[in-house]
């Protein structure tokens, strides 16, 4: 999987790389092994959230650095650092809710927005998950295009057991038709998403302060700071009469 999320990426010269995810380091030793004429030896830094792992992965002397890291709370690292990023069997994580205060959408919008300032403009991401179902991958892809990537969807082998979906990634500089990720370009078996102009065209209109229009707004914001809110009805933003 990692050899197919490098062949998406399309790096053509030695990179700084960002292994989301990185466990053992196992994807990142495949990192360090890729030879010259394939654009090699790349650079990495691995986060993940387990010691353990991380523990193994510093006992096997792997060649990259290593970070202690919640990715549901953003990724710590300065604006355009990395070239490239990967992740292979991680993202889907961050749907789970282990606790009533934990927000999944607050989670995926934390890291998508970290990951998208992490990236120089122009770099790429390639995502290898196993959502649970079609809620998962369009609550994750929804996420992305949120912070701004332009994001195509790649599926191997699909309706098989062997079937791998990876979230092909572009942090801005895209400008062709369709296909925003400049990457997935003719290959088979691709649902492409292009969300950036559908936020672009949204009426951006000053909306009244307490209208339902209004109340929407100010609770998406708060999911996207990782806040609990209350589901919306038909009874949002709808005023009271007066009762004598």
């Amino acid at each position: 999987m990692t050899h197919r999320a490098l062949e998406l990426l399309e790096i053509g010269e030695p990179s700084l790389i960002l292994d989301i995810g990185c466990g053992s380091g196992l994807s990142g030793d495949i990192l360090s092994s890729v030879n010259q004429a394939n654009g090699g030896p790349h650079t990495w830094v691995g986060m993940d959230i387990s010691a353990s792992m991380l523990d193994i992965a510093l006992q096997r002397d792997v060649k990259g650095d290593l970070v202690l890291s919640d990715i549901g709370q953003g990724i710590p690292f300065r604006p355009g650092s990395f070239d490239a990023a990967i992740s292979i069997s991680a993202i889907q994580w961050l749907c789970n809710a282990e606790s009533n205060d934990v927000n999944p959408k607050g989670r995926l919008s934390r890291f998508f927005n970290g990951l998208y300032a992490s990236l120089r403009r122009g770099g790429r991401a390639v995502c290898q998950f196993y959502p649970k179902n079609e809620v998962q991958r369009t609550m994750i892809s929804n996420a992305a295009i949120k912070a701004g990537f332009g994001a195509g969807i790649l599926e191997d082998n699909p309706g098989t057991k062997n079937s791998k979906i990876y979230l092909v990634l572009t942090a801005g500089g895209g400008d062709s038709e369709g296909d925003i990720t400049n990457v997935v370009r003719y290959m088979r078996h691709i649902d492409i998403k292009d969300g950036r102009r559908k936020f672009a065209a949204q009426d951006r209109r000053d909306v009244r302060k307490g209208s339902k229009a209004w109340i929407l707004h100010k609770k998406e914001q708060m999911e996207r700071k990782g806040r609990v809110v209350k589901a919306s009805s038909k009874y949002t933003g709808r005023r009271r009469k007066m009762a004598f």
